[in-house]
């Protein structure tokens, strides 16, 4: 199947900082046709949390499809016209030639200028494994020994999880830890509810894709691949992320 599934979470601006699934993006590039549709976590954080409607997608019932990626999306990839968009490649360990929602797989699709996160819907294997790369999430925030470890990782790195049982936020969280128990930042948040809520934390495997050096941003210093099995777990498939409309 050649169709991409990619969700948007928003992070309210209270003081609780709350994240919410609130959209859905099905990209088939072969045709090409994409779909956006808010999910029932819109409605959720439209309740709890004021979510108003995005500009380019005023309904929440409706369906948008298009021939082209939305501009919501297109602005969350840096253009290939800018010079320093071979290292950005690099950055992302990906190579040239490839489609804008590969870059999207693995950047995170965050801006500084607004408070949305994009993230690709895990698909498990055959075997029931599940594989996705990501950017270790709040390492500018760690002490200066674990700033000091960072700067020491090396490609192929294995690494732990573990949960934390006292996140500030109330929501779980998932620390990422090196073998020597230097805590180096967290996996993404919408990772941290599928890892905190079954046992699956045990047979999760995570290694050390590159570091990329200053002037990388943080937000773009580790990239780390995880690999886990769930047997009898369906991926992203609570209540917020089913899709309103048709």
């Amino acid at each position: 199947m050649s169709t991409r599934t990619f969700f948007v979470a928003w992070q309210e601006r209270t003081p609780r900082h709350r994240w919410f699934p609130i959209g859905q993006l099905d990209a088939d590039v072969s045709k090409p046709e994409y779909r956006f549709r808010y999910t029932k976590g819109s409605l959720e954080a439209k309740k709890e949390a004021g979510l108003t409607p995005l500009s380019n997608f005023p309904d929440f019932e409706k369906s948008y499809c298009s021939k082209e990626l939305f501009p919501m999306f297109q602005n969350r990839i840096m253009r290939p016209v800018r010079p320093d968009f071979p290292r950005y490649l690099e950055e992302l360990d990906l190579k040239g030639g490839i489609h804008p929602i590969d870059i999207l797989a693995v950047n995170g699709g965050g801006r500084v200028t607004d408070s949305f996160e994009v993230f690709p819907k895990l698909v498990k294997e055959t075997d029931g494994r599940f594989r996705c790369r990501f950017f270790i999430h709040g390492a500018r925030h760690m002490n200066e020994a674990a700033r000091e470890r960072i700067g020491r990782l090396e490609p192929g790195e294995r690494l732990t999880v573990a949960a934390e049982l006292n996140s500030p936020l109330n929501e779980p969280a998932i620390q990422i830890q090196t073998s020597d128990r230097h805590i180096i930042g967290y996996a993404p948040r919408y990772l941290a509810e599928d890892l905190a809520a079954t046992s699956a934390s045990t047979d999760v495997k995570v290694r050390v894709v590159r570091v990329n050096p200053v002037p990388a941003p943080w937000s773009r210093r580790v990239l780390v691949e995880m690999v886990g099995h769930w047997d009898g777990h369906e991926l992203m498939s609570g209540p917020d992320y089913q899709p309103l409309g048709d």
